[in-house]
């Protein structure tokens, strides 16, 4: 290279010579990277309190819940989600919206939020609630090939046990009364997995003749 050929004072006056062109850019560079990281943790900071907020509203909805007052927690719900859109407590006040539509009789208000929640959720267990919750909503409004439509568009890992209650539920609107209590059968299997009453699922197959005693065959699965 040709820096080995020069002299110790022409090495140092081409240190200087690069420190006289290049600082004004090093000291750029250094300001922006000071600045990015200045603003990163301003954002970390303000995230962070957004969701502290978030939090506290949706406290107030659980306890607006407990009071049996439909219309504050609605109202607190409507809020949470217009502030904290991005927030899971959205998503989870959108759950809580879609219940109480469910509860008071008007399914068809349920379907947009629990859809919402169901492709829009960044939690992955959101997703599949909010999935299970719709597919017992187009059972209720008599669609049940469409509510077997919708379980079957999604891998369900741990939430196996209740696709399969659902699915019996279903097919049992269908008057596919094998393929319910196979369904059943299936839910009992992963009931280990959580999430599923296996009360429930026997007593449903008891209404369908596939079990004698559902108690009894409820101890003889514990065992």
């Amino acid at each position: 290279m040709a820096e080995d050929y020069l002299t110790d004072d022409e090495q140092l006056e081409e240190v200087k010579r690069y420190v006289r062109e290049y600082a004004p850019v090093l000291i750029i560079g250094a300001l922006i990277g000071a600045g990015g990281l200045f603003g990163w943790r301003y954002y970390v900071s303000y995230e962070n309190e957004r969701g502290l907020k978030a939090g506290a509203q949706f406290n107030l909805l659980r306890n607006a819940l407990q009071s049996g007052d439909e219309v504050k927690p609605r109202q607190i719900a409507t809020e949470l989600i217009k502030d904290y859109p991005s927030s899971p407590y959205a998503d989870q006040a959108k759950l809580v919206l879609a219940r109480m539509d469910v509860e008071s009789g008007h399914d068809a208000d349920a379907v947009a939020p629990l859809t919402e929640v169901m492709n829009g959720s960044k939690d992955t267990e959101l997703r599949q609630v909010a999935r299970l919750r719709l597919a017992r909503v187009l059972i209720d409004q008599g669609k049940p090939d469409d509510a077997i439509k919708l379980l079957s568009e999604a891998t369900p890992g741990s939430f196996a046990g209740r696709y399969h209650e659902v699915h019996g539920d279903a097919l049992y609107a269908k008057k596919d009364v094998s393929g319910a209590i196979a369904e059943y059968k299936a839910a009992l299997d992963a009931a280990d997995e959580g999430g599923v009453d296996a009360a429930t699922v026997e007593m449903k197959m008891a209404d369908l003749g596939a079990v004698d005693n559902p108690l009894e065959k409820l101890n003889m699965v514990k065992q």
